[in-house]
């Protein structure tokens, strides 16, 4: 099972740990017997397996590497009742009823659990079934102590877990952010506001006036902001030449795309350049505008997000914005583990995506007379990434 690479362990609602482990019998194989063998406190050699930051790095590489060399495992369930933790931090993993999953989850999974695993962590998956919530199984997992902490992820302009977790006082992050200003929780986010509004200024600088945005229908805050940017910039630049044509589906719904994408592509007036909210929407776009015989990049500019693999290996390779979603995920995982260790900093950080520029971008018909007047910045979209944090790093009292 390939999730088993990762170090995660995968239940369902009800269900039970997927991996078992085996009780090591062995002298050789015992904290006390590995402490001695170091010359260190048991102590010591607890914090440094646990990933406790008051270690010191060279003492924990020593450590790891003696405990790797013994095959030693640590005993769960008699570190859960000493120190009161189950080791796991916990990840809501939605069921689809078309098995569609989050293409990009298998870096953003990777990347968490390989930080968590690193610091002596495990994640622990808890499965959503289509006819759940995902905020009762949220509260399974939480009220049965099975998670230390959780990472939220695709979260809702109002968002009732994140509420949720506020009130009960667990350690939690998000990649993503509500609309509200709260400011008594940690999160992750990739600026979509800014991306979009870049990305508007310079397709309207090689010569594109009719746009077409492909959106989903549900209350991400993502796509608030995703959609404010790409108007915003557009009206800034104040030319009654431009319009917009927006079509909402619903995310995972493929059979809604397609209908979707061709009554887009034809309008009389059809857009010269659409962009998508994800790269699973600008993929459809390739697929229909090449059955309705149009030419992409020289008819028309489509513009994905998320990098997913597919972008790379479509015909042709599509312009999107990459996200390093394993790098956030990363991030997120020492937030929250920094989190659990007593640091009670909370880090509102923000990701400026790059741009991947493949084959789906071109030149519209007001190339030669494209004139820029808008504020944001053209310089913006840059094939390197550029990471810079909000200025709030607030601490929570």
């Amino acid at each position: 099972m390939i999730l088993s690479a990762f170090n995660v362990n995968l239940i369902g609602f009800f269900g039970a740990r997927a991996s078992t482990v085996t009780k090591a019998t062995d002298k050789k194989r015992t904290l006390k017997a590995l402490a001695e063998t170091l010359e260190l406190s048991v102590t010591t050699v607890s914090r440094a397996l646990g990933g406790y930051s008051d270690v010191a790095p060279g003492t924990r590489a020593r450590v790891l590497e003696a405990a790797a060399n013994a095959d030693y495992v640590p005993n769960s369930a008699a570190k859960m009742l000493v120190t009161g933790r189950s080791g796991f931090v916990g990840f809501m993993l939605p069921l689809r009823e078309t098995a569609v999953l989050d293409p990009f989850l298998g870096e953003y999974i990777a990347g968490l659990s390989s930080g968590l695993s690193e610091r002596g962590r495990d994640l622990f998956m808890a499965t959503v079934p289509a006819n759940q919530s995902e905020l009762t199984v949220l509260q399974h997992v939480v009220e049965s102590g099975r998670a230390d902490a959780i990472v939220l992820t695709r979260v809702a302009e109002h968002d009732e877990r994140v509420e949720y977790l506020i009130r009960r006082g667990i350690p939690f992050v998000t990649h993503g952010r509500t609309l509200s200003e709260q400011t008594d929780y940690s999160w992750i986010d990739t600026d979509g506001y800014k991306a979009f509004a870049d990305i508007f200024t310079w397709l309207y600088a090689m010569g594109h006036r009719r746009f077409g945005l492909m959106s989903i229908t549900e209350p991400m805050t993502f796509r608030t902001h995703r959609e404010e940017g790409f108007r915003d910039a557009m009206q800034a630049q104040g030319d009654a030449d431009t319009s917009l044509v927006v079509k909402h589906v619903p995310r995972f719904d493929t059979e809604a795309r397609v209908p979707a994408v061709r009554a887009m592509l034809a309008l009389e007036n059809r857009p010269t350049a659409v962009l998508s909210l994800t790269d699973e929407l600008a993929l459809c776009v390739l697929t229909q505008a090449a059955d309705m015989g149009i030419a992409v990049p020289e008819q028309l500019t489509v513009i994905g997000f998320d990098n997913i693999p597919a972008a790379d290996y479509a015909t042709p390779g599509l312009t999107t914005f990459d996200q390093s979603i394993r790098h956030a995920a990363r991030q997120m995982s020492t937030m929250l583990l920094d989190m659990l260790d007593g640091h009670t900093n909370t880090t509102q950080t923000l990701i400026m995506p790059s741009l991947v520029k493949r084959g789906t971008h071109a030149p519209g018909p007001m190339a030669a007379v494209a004139t820029v007047t808008s504020p944001h910045n053209q310089d913006a979209l840059s094939t390197e990434p550029t990471n810079y944090e909000a200025a709030s790093d607030q601490s929570v009292g």
